[in-house]
């Protein structure tokens, strides 16, 4: 087995948290273990609250471990999640232009594909009008088609599909199958089975902030159902 691309050993986040005297902290991972290499799918699973939304932002190098370890091969990650950075009275092209720059890209990059993103959203005028001015689901619309631009080696995607209407939601998951074809390297987050299954060949469950397991699609998701039905009330 070569070099991983990202690999984590016994990795712990901490928060400050306010509720208590003195400056406690919550640990919001304690102990995750995974290995993510070239062409690996993995999905992440577990309950509200597991740490899987701050998996992703050490896999993305946004948040440092207070304990454990994370080795990084000389690879781009990206954290696909919606309304990055999105500035209320701004319109929604300079808000295209100033995520697309939080994602990585360049001005002139962005910029080239401002027209592919206001096609995409569907907005029409309202592309250049203030975001104070939309509703949830063009808010989403926009962003999402703002964060379909990056074009990194490991693409980390948070629970993004649901977004806008039934018929915009088709046209993402169709435009999410064709980022996440055969070759590419993702790690999703999602409480969708079926959708993990469809494009993860991976999975890794995280309970408490701790991996508990990892492995293929079927051995990880029966160990969850099983244990989700002995936690279930009688």
């Amino acid at each position: 087995m070569g070099e991983a691309l990202v690999e984590l050993e016994h990795v712990g986040i901490a928060f400050s948290s306010g509720r208590n005297i003195g400056g406690g902290r919550f640990w919001a991972l304690e102990d995750v273990s995974l290995r993510l290499d070239q062409g690996d799918r993995l999905g992440v699973i577990g309950r509200n609250g597991a740490g899987k939304s701050t998996l992703l932002r050490v896999i993305a190098g946004i948040l440092s471990p207070d304990r454990g370890r994370i080795r990084r091969a000389r690879v781009s990650c990206q954290l696909l999640a919606l309304a990055l950075g999105f500035v209320p009275h701004l319109s929604g092209r300079d808000n295209a232009i100033l995520s697309g720059l939080l994602l990585g890209l360049r001005r002139r990059e962005i910029t080239a594909r401002l027209p592919a993103i206001r096609e995409f959203s569907e907005l029409g005028a309202f592309f250049e009008e203030p975001i104070a001015t939309y509703s949830a689901g063009m808010n989403m619309r926009l962003a999402f088609s703002v964060a379909m631009q990056a074009e990194p080696d490991v693409l980390l995607i948070d629970e993004v599909l649901s977004v806008g209407d039934a018929a915009f939601q088709e046209k993402s998951r169709a435009a999410m199958r064709e980022r996440t074809g055969e070759g590419r390297t993702i790690v999703l987050v999602s409480h969708d089975e079926e959708q993990i299954r469809d494009r993860c060949n991976r999975v890794v469950w995280i309970e408490h902030g701790r991996s508990v397991l990892e492995g293929s699609r079927d051995e990880v998701f029966a160990a969850y159902h099983r244990h989700s039905a002995m936690e279930a009330p009688r």
